[in-house]
């Protein structure tokens, strides 16, 4: 069973070991940093000035007392009614075991009943089919919005997806 906490500066290291490929990390991260592999220090410096610039609530799920999962959340809107969810991801050696949706379910939990959300959005690159699949298994609706992205010399499409309480 999962649990949901505030992210530790420690929980970086373990983060960065589930990124086995530059694919899996740029599907991870798209273009936010420079380049890969990344280490724990690079997550932590870029989350230290996500909090300076955004409404920065990084979260980590763990069982047994390790992380297992891990995403942020930002408000989007002066109201805070709009939560934007961020690098998601699970252990890569847990992924198809329902992780990812319970990591999510948290998640959600958290922004509805605690934080008063109203409406929580992501964005999903189409060629990343088992995590578009978690998303809508929770509730998640595309909304037909669509982004281009230029990466690994590649177009990829960004899907944008929501969820409202």
């Amino acid at each position: 069973m999962l649990r949901l906490r505030p992210y530790r500066k420690s929980d970086a290291e373990y983060i960065v070991t589930w990124i086995k490929d530059e694919v899996t990390f740029r599907k991870w991260s798209a273009y936010r940093f420079d380049s890969y592999p990344i280490t724990g220090e690079d997550v932590n410096k870029l989350y230290d000035n996500y909090a300076l610039l955004y409404d920065f609530i990084p979260m980590t799920a763990f069982d047994d007392d390790k992380p297992s999962g891990h995403l942020f959340m930002r408000f989007t809107d002066s109201d805070k009614k709009e939560l934007r969810f961020g690098f998601v991801i699970v252990d890569n050696a847990k992924r198809g075991m329902g992780y990812g949706k319970e990591l999510l379910t948290l998640s959600l939990q958290y922004a509805f009943e605690l934080l008063m959300a109203q409406k929580v959005t992501l964005g999903v690159f189409e060629n990343n089919r088992p995590a578009y699949c978690c998303y809508r298994s929770v509730g998640f609706k595309d909304t037909g919005e669509r982004e281009n992205y230029h990466i690994l010399q590649e177009d990829w499409k960004c899907l944008e997806l929501e969820i409202s309480r």
